[in-house]
């Protein structure tokens, strides 16, 4: 499955909507409620930072190899690699940690793997979940 969307300015409930309903996601609701906390992260940041204003696109796609989902977001907006991004240290309190960066670190704890990709003038996220 794959969708494009464009602008993405105010949709990102429905991008995380058309994922979740791909036929690849798996049944199991405590394994959906994982994906879709990645996929809400994920998304956010693209709609929230890649673009000014929400004026591009991004590209979405789901697909089975065996045991392995594989999660597709592809976007032309501003190259960010989330996964460079230091993870927060989590012993501190909440009042002594900076903003930001608990959704990423959340999703390398819950993914099985992650990979970040710029080519082309394209971000691409790719989240892998053994089913």
């Amino acid at each position: 499955m794959k969708v494009r969307f464009e602008p993405i300015g105010g949709k990102t409930a429905e991008i995380i909507e058309a994922l979740m309903a791909s036929d690849d996601m798996p049944l199991n609701d405590e394994l959906r409620f994982k994906l879709r906390l990645c996929i809400e992260e994920a998304v956010a940041n693209i709609v929230d930072y890649a673009y000014e204003g929400g004026n591009g696109f991004v590209e979405v796609g789901t697909y089975i190899n065996g045991k392995e989902l594989f999660i597709t977001l592809e976007d032309s907006g501003k190259p960010f690699n989330p996964l460079e991004k230091s993870d927060p240290d989590i012993t501190l309190s909440a009042e002594d940690r900076p903003i930001g960066g608990l959704g990423i670190f959340l999703c390398k704890q819950l993914m099985d793997d992650m990979t970040y990709a710029f080519e082309n003038g394209r971000n691409k996220l790719t989240m892998k979940k053994n089913i």
